[in-house]
């Protein structure tokens, strides 16, 4: 099991509509993060940042971010919530969500 940390600026005037969206998640959206071994995933909300948790548990990482990103459901449901959220500058090229590097874990 791998964890992930991500942070992305959200826009001050679309804070609450990203919140409302978060509240009513399409089943459709949660159905494909579980089917690309993705668990545990939580995002929190601090000035003007949301930080995100999410634990992968597949094999081939970068082949189940790709299923997700070419599910139609989700290019949906990212048409809604990517206008709400502004990218840090320092994200690596390729990012949308900045990773953020683990410094302490304890099980």
């Amino acid at each position: 099991m791998q964890r992930f940390g991500n942070v992305i600026k959200v826009k001050p005037d679309k804070l609450e509509e990203y919140k409302t969206l978060h509240k009513n998640v399409w089943s459709g959206v949660q159905q494909m993060i579980s089917q690309c071994n993705i668990h545990n995933y939580s995002i929190f909300y601090k000035d003007g940042f949301l930080f995100s948790y999410f634990e992968y548990t597949g094999t081939d990482y970068q082949s189940d971010r790709a299923k997700m990103a070419n599910d139609p459901v989700t290019q949906k449901w990212w048409e809604l919530c990517n206008p709400c959220q502004e990218p840090l500058e320092t994200r690596h090229q390729g990012e949308w969500w900045a990773t953020m590097e683990e410094v302490f874990h304890q099980d």
